[in-house]
């Protein structure tokens, strides 16, 4: 994906891999700084053995080869590339706020309609102020819509929601096709790069993690930590300037 080659050409790739940690939930990387990326474990479980090539020699590797792994169509490499891109990334926090996702879509979206995809813990606060609200998702639960039905729902949408998953089983690019110009378009988790070159692609705002611990964010993505419990973390979101 071409929002893949742009996030790579903006970093600056010398520096040594620290520490690679894949827990059930989340990865985590270390090189100048700790990223973090969702491991996906039930999309991951789906793919055909081996799900990561060299366990065991990716420490020995360069930032510019680890961070190659987000092309990968093993969602678990994906993740390792993902979350060093994310290690690599040098945070504006100008262009920040502490604020949570689920706040400006809350926002953005009050008597609107709104499509989520990803299943979020926030979603009934959401349902609860939306005039329509549709979650897409590739493990859908009771009143959740499948990935398949993205193309006819986001279309409709005043605001969409993307998880920065996306980006790691390579579905953003057409996820963006898919937005009526004068929608709200937000990315989120901590797999989304804190970065300004998504406003390039039609995104007004951009959710992520900025790992300021990463000793203890570590311990917890050892530990099987989902996203609530990772501590040693800053939940910022930037917004497109205007």
């Amino acid at each position: 994906m071409k929002i893949l080659d742009d996030l790579i050409s903006i970093l600056d790739v010398e520096a040594s891999v620290k520490d690679i940690r894949q827990g059930v939930f989340h990865t985590a990387v270390v090189t100048r700084y700790c990223g973090l990326a969702a491991t996906l474990p039930r999309d991951a479980l789906r793919q055909e053995p081996p799900l990561v090539k060299e366990p065991g020699l990716l420490t020995d590797k360069k930032a510019s080869e680890l961070l190659r792994l987000v092309y990968s169509d093993s969602i678990l490499e994906a993740a390792i590339g993902m979350a060093a891109i994310n290690s690599l990334i040098e945070v504006n926090e100008t262009l920040c706020a502490e604020i949570n996702a689920s706040e400006i879509i809350m926002e953005k979206g009050k008597g609107k309609k709104i499509a989520v995809v990803g299943h979020f813990p926030f979603l009934q606060r959401v349902r609860d102020i939306a005039d329509t609200l549709w979650v897409i998702e590739k493990n859908p639960v009771e009143g959740d819509f499948k990935e398949q039905d993205a193309d006819s729902l986001i279309p409709q949408a005043d605001v969409v929601a993307i998880t920065g998953t996306s980006l790691t089983n390579h579905s953003f690019e057409h996820l963006m096709t898919l937005c009526q110009p004068k929608a709200f378009v937000i990315i989120l988790g901590d797999t989304a790069p804190l970065s300004s070159i998504f406003f390039d692609y039609g995104v007004d705002a951009v959710s992520g993690t900025k790992v300021v611990n990463s000793s203890l964010a570590l311990r917890c993505v050892c530990e099987g930590a989902n996203f609530r419990q990772i501590k040693g973390t800053r939940r910022l979101t930037m917004v497109k300037p205007g």
